[in-house]
């Protein structure tokens, strides 16, 4: 079982980190909707914090180990509530779109935030500089900490919180290297594209104005091949909204999750 953290009681939102984070990736939302009526969890991935890694480290993998957590987590819900609410940000969007395709009916509401229905180029050589440009500097014997404090500054925008980039470049800071390495070669085989539509979830999907890992063109396409779906972009801000604009990605993610599932069809 992966390790997560849990605060409040509700209906649950299980929040699936990036490549660079960590249960800690998502401090304000947990608090945000645990003070909300909400029962908030932020797992750590395979590999990451407390969890231990899967081999091979695939997305099948990943997904299996999100849907044993999600079973858990509803056998614990004496509502017996249809599904957890799913919130994947970055690479943990493409783990929710790869339990969303394997198994829909745990799955109640799906949010999508600086994401993409797949990566990359299919051949390979694209693929391999990909991951032979991000491993480099480890290669050369920098440390995840030098890493992120170069790489989280390229991924925020002109609108972002010093306070929620700090705790981004942290985050990434605590990713064992090993595990960094087996993401980025799992990241780049990811494809779900041809799931989009049958996605029968409310789904909303989050863009940055500024973010270059996963575009808002990309995410706007993507959103129109989920029937029902709502995208939304924030002025202003980079790859990771929640950090970089915890208040305003709050009050986006509230005003969602309040909807009644009838009104978002």
């Amino acid at each position: 079982m992966p390790a997560f953290t849990t605060l409040g009681a509700g209906p649950t939102v299980l929040m699936l980190h990036g490549i660079g984070g960590g249960h800690l990736a998502f401090a304000p939302q947990v608090e945000t909707l645990a003070s909300s009526g909400y029962r908030a969890v932020a797992w750590d991935m395979p590999g990451y914090g407390h969890s231990a890694p899967i081999e091979p480290y695939t997305f099948k993998g990943l997904a299996q180990s999100c849907i044993k957590l999600i079973e858990a987590l509803l056998q614990a819900d004496d509502e017996k509530r249809p599904g957890v609410i799913l919130l994947g940000h970055s690479m943990g969007g493409m783990v929710a779109q790869e339990v969303v395709a394997r198994r829909p009916e745990l799955v109640n509401k799906l949010v999508l935030c600086g994401t993409s229905p797949s990566f990359g180029k299919p051949e390979g050589d694209w693929q391999r500089q990909f991951i032979e440009q991000r491993t480099a500097p480890l290669d050369a014997g920098k440390s995840m900490a030098d890493l992120a404090e170069v790489l989280v500054p390229q991924m925020v925008g002109p609108g972002s919180l010093p306070e929620g980039v700090r705790l981004a470049t942290h985050c990434m800071a605590q990713v064992p290297a090993s595990t960094y390495r087996r993401a980025l070669e799992a990241l780049v085989t990811f494809d779900r594209r041809a799931n989009l539509a049958q996605i029968g979830v409310p789904t909303l999907l989050v863009a940055g104005e500024h973010d270059r890992n996963a575009p808002p063109a990309v995410m706007k396409k993507m959103a129109q091949a989920i029937p029902n779906s709502t995208y939304i972009e924030m002025r202003g801000i980079g790859h990771l909204q929640n950090l970089e604009a915890p208040d305003d990605f709050d009050g986006l993610l509230l005003n969602f999750l309040a909807l009644p599932r009838e009104l978002l069809h």
